[in-house]
C-alpha cells in the first residue's frame, strides 16, 4: 500500500458541526434563497441575473450541472434549479487564480487545502506548468504548452502508454475531436467518468434492450401511470426532476422511491414557480417508500416480481402477455428461478416487511405504464449490471418498454456525458465508428481496446502508462483509492488538464504538469467577430445547441475544440490528412465531419437549433432487433451476498446539498441536516447503541480487501434514518477507502455504493456538536 499523503486530501481540520432535524420537503423558497445567495457571494446578484436569464433557455447556454432535459416550452420565470445556479455561480465567480495567485502558494500549500478552499480560489486564467523539481506553478505560452505535451508525446515507445481521460462537462464537438485525435495518434485509451458511474447502465440496457441509453422523453412522465425511483436522490443531484414527477403526480400517476434513506425531495415537493411553492404545503411525492438496505434492491424485485406471477395466474392482465409473448425472449427462465425463491429469505435479504412489498405490488399490478429512474445507488457495485437487468426484467413482464409514458430512466448525473460516449468517448473498439473515420479522415484507427478508468489507473501506477491527458474533470478526486490514484498520476512523466478551475488533480502532478484553461458553458465563444455554438446531448437522448454570452474571464482562454486541435496540430504537424486547425476553429465543419461518421446526426448544425434533435433510439420503438436473439431479453441475476464479519458495515458514499460531483459548492447537507461539516458519518441509532459510542464520537473508518487495509480518519457519528448495518458518507472524503481492484462484473464500476469498512473509536468526542430542533 502507498504511503499516504495529505496531497491527495488535504489537511483534516473538523469545523463547528450543527445538526438538525432532516427537511421534510425540497426546493421552496430556501432554495431560491440558498441559490441566491451563492451567486451574491461568488459575482454579486445584479452581475449574475444575465447569466441566469440564459440559463437551459432557446439561444442560451446548457447547464454545467446535471444532464436533465429542459421542456420545449422553457419558463420565462427561468429553467434552473438551486444546484443549476450553485454550478453557474463558481463558474462566473469574480475569483481568479491567475499567476499571481500561484506565484503566492506553492504546491505543497496548495495540496494541505480541502477541496472546498480549493474550488474557491476561482477561475483559472492562463497556461500555467509545474516542471519537476519546482515548487510553483508559473505562466508558459499557449504555443509552447502545446510543443511541450507534443514533444512528450513523441518520446512514447507506444501510443498506448497515452491515457486521454474526458469528463462530462465538454461539448460534443471537443469530445468528437479528442476521440479522433486518440484513435490518429493510435490508442483507444479513451476512459471517461461514465466508467465511474453509468456504465453499469450501459451494459446492463444493451444486453437486454439492445441500446445502452434510456428509452424515455421528458414528455412520458406526464403520460406515466407509476414511477419508480431508485437509488437515486432528485432533489440534490438533478432537482428539476422533481417538476417532472410533479407532473405525473398532477396527472394522476403514483410514486415508489426505493433507497435506503428517505430524501427530502422526495417526500415532498415546494415548486418556487408556483405559488403553492411558496405560502403552501408543496406536492407530496412519494406514495411509498421503500427503505432497502444497501444494494439489495434485486431482493425486493424479485419478491415483487414474484408476486405477480402468482397474482396474474387469477388475473392474467397484471402482466402484459401479448408483449412478453410477442417481444421477450426467456421468460420462462425468469419464471422457474422465481419459483424457487422463499418470500421470507427475499425480506430479510432487502430488510423490508411483506407489508411494504405488499403495497408495491398493488401498485405496480394496477398499472401498465411504468418508469423506472435510477441512478449510482444501482451501478456502483459488483453486481451493478445485474441490478439494471432487474430494472428491465420488471418493466418486461408489464409491457412497459417501447410504449408512452414507459420505459427505462438511467439519470445522468453530469452534463454531456452522455453526449461524449454518443461521439466517441468509449474504451472498448466499435467497427462501425471505427470504419466511418477512416473513410472519413483517410486514418487507420487501433483495434486493440483501450484502458477503461480503473485500467488506466493501474498502468499508470505500474508505469505502463506515462502520460495522463484530462478534458475536463477532477480525476484525483471523483477516482476510487485515493492514494492510489495520487501515486499513479505521480509515476506519470506528464499530466496535462483542460479546465476552467483550480482542483485537486492539478496538485498531484506527474513530473512535469500543465494547465489549461479553458471558456465555460456560460461564456462567448467569439472568434473574428463571430459568436460561436457548441452542442450536448441530454440525459434522454436530445441534441441540442449551447451558446454562452458573458465576456470570458480572461482574454487568454481558448475554447475546448481550439486546445484539443491545437494540440493535434502541434503533434502531427503537417504530416496528417486531418485538417486539424480548421476544425478546431470552424465548428460548422466539425459538425459536418461528424455528421459523415456518426449515425443520427444528418444536417447537424441545423437540426441542433432550436429544441434540438432526438437520437435513434430502438428501444423508444419497441424494436429490440439489436439484441442477441432478435428480442428483449429477460435476464436471471442472483441476490448479491456481502457476508460481513459482526462488526462490518456496508457504507454507500453519497453527495451533500451543497456538492455537484467532487465540486463543493459550501459544507451544508440541508436537506439531511448537516450544517459546516462534511466528515461525517450516518449510521443508525441501534448500531451506535451497540457499538458502545454516543452521537459526535468521532472514529476512524477501514476498509479491509485482500490483506489491504485502507484508512479514512476523523469522522463524526450522527444518529440517523438509516438501516441496521448500513452506513452513509460523502466522498470525495471516503474515496480513499474504495479498492481498486473491487468493481462491477463487466462494467468494472468501482464499488462506491457498497463497501465493507470498520469503525475505530479514536476515544474522542466532537464536543462542539450542537443538536438544534429549529
Amino acid at each position: 500500500m502507498e504511503k499516504k499523503s495529505s496531497a491527495a486530501t488535504g489537511k483534516i481540520k473538523l469545523g463547528n458541526l450543527k445538526v438538525k432535524e432532516p427537511a421534510t420537503y425540497g426546493a421552496g423558497a430556501t432554495g431560491v434563497f440558498t441559490a441566491l445567495s451563492h451567486l451574491q457571494k461568488e459575482r454579486g446578484l445584479i452581475n449574475s441575473l444575465a447569466p441566469l436569464s440564459k440559463l437551459n433557455q432557446l439561444e442560451g447556454f446548457d447547464c454545467p450541472g446535471c444532464a436533465w432535459p429542459d421542456p420545449d416550452h422553457r419558463s420565462k420565470l427561468g429553467e434552473f434549479c438551486e444546484n443549476g445556479a450553485k454550478a453557474v455561480a463558481e463558474e462566473v465567480t469574480h475569483a481568479r487564480a491567475n499567476p499571481d495567485f500561484f506565484a503566492h502558494h506553492s504546491i505543497e500549500e496548495l495540496q494541505s487545502w480541502n477541496d472546498y478552499e480549493i474550488g474557491k480560489s476561482g477561475r483559472l486564467t492562463e497556461p500555467m506548468i509545474l516542471e519537476e523539481g519546482e515548487r510553483y506553478y508559473r505562466p508558459i505560452k499557449w504555443e509552447t504548452a502545446f510543443k511541450a505535451i507534443a514533444h512528450e508525446l513523441r518520446r512514447l515507445e507506444h501510443p498506448d502508454q497515452a491515457v486521454f481521460y474526458t469528463s462530462g462537462r465538454s461539448s460534443n464537438e471537443a469530445a468528437f475531436l479528442y476521440g479522433l485525435f486518440a484513435r490518429a495518434f493510435g490508442t483507444n485509451n479513451l476512459p471517461d467518468c461514465s466508467n465511474m458511474c453509468h456504465e453499469s447502465s450501459g451494459i446492463g440496457l444493451k444486453e437486454t434492450l439492445g441500446i445502452g441509453k434510456g428509452s424515455v422523453t421528458l414528455d412520458d412522465f406526464d403520460q406515466a401511470e407509476l414511477v419508480i425511483v431508485m437509488g437515486q436522490n432528485p432533489g440534490t443531484n438533478h432537482p428539476r426532476m422533481l417538476s417532472a414527477l410533479q407532473k405525473c403526480k398532477e396527472h394522476g400517476g403514483k410514486v415508489i422511491s426505493i433507497n435506503p434513506l428517505a430524501e427530502a425531495g422526495l417526500r415532498r415537493f415546494k415548486n418556487p414557480q408556483q405559488i403553492g411553492g411558496w405560502i403552501g404545503n408543496g406536492t407530496t411525492i412519494t406514495d411509498l417508500h421503500l427503505p432497502v438496505k444497501i444494494n439489495q434492491d434485486i431482493p425486493a424485485l424479485k419478491w415483487i416480481m414474484k408476486s405477480l406471477l402468482e397474482l396474474s395466474a387469477e388475473q392474467p392482465n397484471v402482466l402484459d402477455q401479448a408483449f412478453i409473448s410477442q417481444n421477450t425472449q426467456g421468460f420462462e427462465g425468469l419464471v422457474a428461478s422465481l419459483e424457487k425463491e422463499s418470500y421470507e429469505q427475499l425480506e430479510k435479504a432487502c430488510g423490508l416487511s411483506s407489508e411494504e412489498l405488499q403495497k408495491a405490488t398493488e401498485l405496480i399490478a394496477e398499472r401498465n405504464k411504468i418508469i423506472i429512474c435510477w441512478a449510482m445507488g444501482l451501478t456502483q457495485h459488483k453486481n451493478g449490471v445485474e441490478n439494471i437487468r432487474e430494472c428491465v426484467n420488471l418493466l418486461l413482464l408489464k409491457g412497459s418498454v417501447g410504449k408512452p409514458g414507459a420505459g427505462t430512466c438511467p439519470v445522468r448525473g453530469h452534463s454531456n456525458v452522455q453526449g461524449d460516449r454518443t461521439v466517441g468517448i468509449m474504451h472498448h473498439v466499435s467497427p462501425a465508428l471505427n470504419q466511418a473515420l477512416n473513410k472519413t479522415f483517410d486514418i487507420i484507427t487501433p483495434k486493440k481496446p483501450g484502458y477503461d478508468t480503473v485500467h488506466c489507473i493501474q498502468a499508470m501506477h505500474s508505469g505502463k502508462a506515462k502520460i495522463f491527458v484530462s478534458l475536463g474533470g477532477n480525476f484525483v478526486s471523483a477516482a476510487s483509492d485515493t492514494y492510489y490514484t495520487a501515486q499513479a498520476l505521480q509515476n506519470c512523466e506528464l499530466t496535462v488538464s483542460i479546465s476552467t478551475k483550480l482542483n485537486r488533480t492539478h496538485l498531484i502532478p506527474g513530473k512535469t504538469s500543465i494547465i489549461l484553461p479553458t471558456l465555460g458553458r456560460s461564456e462567448a465563444d467569439e472568434k473574428d467577430g463571430t459568436l460561436r455554438f457548441v452542442t450536448v446531448e441530454n440525459s434522454m437522448g436530445k441534441v441540442h445547441q449551447s451558446k454562452g454570452g458573458l465576456a470570458p474571464a480572461s482574454e487568454h482562454l481558448k475554447s475546448e475544440p481550439e486546445i484539443v486541435s491545437a494540440i493535434a496540430n502541434a503533434y502531427f504537424k503537417n504530416n496528417t490528412p486531418i485538417p486539424w486547425k480548421k476544425m478546431g476553429s470552424d465548428y460548422d465543419l466539425t459538425r459536418l465531419k461528424m455528421s459523415e461518421v456518426l449515425i443520427g446526426f444528418k444536417d447537424y448544425s441545423e437540426r441542433s437549433k432550436g429544441n434540438g434533435f432526438y437520437l435513434p433510439n430502438n428501444a423508444r420503438e419497441a424494436n429490440f432487433s439489436f439484441v442477441e436473439g432478435g428480442k428483449a431479453k429477460f435476464t436471471i441475476n442472483d441476490s448479491p451476498v456481502h457476508h460481513l464479519a459482526e462488526d462490518e458495515y456496508l457504507l454507500m458514499t453519497i453527495r451533500s446539498h451543497d456538492q455537484f460531483n467532487t465540486t463543493i459548492y459550501g459544507l451544508d447537507d440541508r436537506y439531511r441536516g448537516i450544517y459546516n461539516e462534511r466528515r461525517v458519518v450516518l449510521i443508525n441509532p441501534k448500531d451506535l447503541e451497540k457499538e458502545g459510542l454516543i452521537s459526535g464520537s468521532i472514529v476512524n473508518l477501514s476498509s479491509q480487501y485482500y490483506g489491504v487495509e485502507r484508512v479514512a480518519e476523523k469522522f463524526i457519528l450522527v444518529p440517523y434514518s438509516i438501516p441496521k448495518g448500513n452506513l452513509a458518507a460523502y466522498f470525495p472524503e471516503t474515496n480513499v477507502l474504495i479498492p481498486i481492484d473491487q468493481y462491477a462484473k463487466k462494467s468494472h464500476t468501482p464499488i462506491s455504493k457498497s463497501v465493507k469498512v470498520k469503525l475505530k473509536s479514536t476515544d474522542k468526542y466532537f464536543q462542539s456538536i450542537s443538536y438544534d430542533k429549529s
